[in-house]
C-alpha cells in the first residue's frame, strides 16, 4: 500500500487555491480594462496528474522510471463566456463563480485537515 501524505497534499492544494484566488482577484480588478483577457491557472487535478516521484536506479539493470516533473499553477488564458467590444473577456459572473469554488474548496481542505488532526490527537492520547 502506498503512503498518503495528506498534510503535504492539503498544503499544496491550499497554495494552489491561494494562487487561483489571486488570479480571480486580478481578473475582477481589470473587468473594465480594454483589451484585458481573463486568466486562470492550471486545474489542481492536472497538477496532481503531472506530479510524480522520480525513480533513481543504482544499477543499469533497473527499469527506467517515467516520472514527470513537479508541476505548479501556471497562469493561462481562461475559457470565457463572451468578449466585449473593448476586447475585454472578463465576465464578473464567471469570476464570482470561480471565487465561490475557491472558497468552497478551501473550506473542504481545512475541514479535512482538522479531521485528520483530531484523529492524530486521539491516537496520541490513547
Amino acid at each position: 500500500m502506498d503512503q498518503v501524505y495528506l498534510l503535504s497534499l492539503a498544503s499544496r492544494q491550499a497554495e494552489w487555491l491561494t494562487q487561483r484566488q489571486a488570479v480571480v482577484a486580478e481578473n475582477v480588478a481589470n473587468v473594465n480594462s480594454p483589451g484585458y483577457t481573463a486568466k486562470d491557472i492550471t486545474p489542481f487535478s492536472e497538477i496532481l496528474d503531472n506530479t510524480a516521484l522520480t525513480q533513481a536506479g543504482s544499477s543499469p539493470m533497473h527499469l527506467a522510471g517515467g516520472g514527470a516533473p513537479r508541476g505548479g499553477g501556471e497562469t493561462r488564458e481562461a475559457g470565457t463566456w463572451d468578449v466585449k467590444h473593448s476586447g475585454n473577456s472578463v465576465t464578473v459572473e464567471q469570476e464570482m463563480l470561480k471565487a465561490g469554488e475557491v472558497s468552497r474548496d478551501y473550506s473542504l481542505n481545512t475541514s479535512i485537515v482538522k479531521s485528520f488532526h483530531r484523529m492524530y490527537m486521539s491516537t496520541i492520547r490513547a
